[in-house]
């Protein structure tokens, strides 16, 4: 009969509650090693994974977010992403160039 109401909607979101809350408490006790989706290298916020796809399973908006996480981690960042044009900034030297171009 439990098995049947974790299958409903209400029944699922209960299930997640119930494991972030051990996920929490386990971490905050310092025996998060004791889960099967815990290791020593993985320190953040996993319990929020389950509550992210549920909301992307009602939500088309949250879906295309998730995506756009997706391809954001797989682009490079270069150096001259965030800086005005025709322009450098070199911090190690204290140094600053602005070129002005010509119209």
């Amino acid at each position: 009969m439990q098995f049947v109401f974790f299958m409903t909607l209400p029944g699922l979101v209960v299930l997640l509650t119930l494991f972030a809350f051990l996920d929490q408490l386990l971490l905050r006790a310092g025996r998060a090693g004791v889960l099967p989706w815990r290791n020593a290298a993985r320190a953040g916020q996993i319990s929020s994974t389950g509550f992210e796809q549920l909301h992307a399973a009602l939500s088309p908006g949250k879906q295309n977010e998730l995506k756009e996480r997706q391809s954001a981690l797989v682009l490079r960042d270069d150096e001259e992403d965030g800086a005005p044009p025709h322009s450098t900034v070199d911090l190690t030297s204290g140094r600053a160039v602005i070129r002005i171009p010509r119209a």
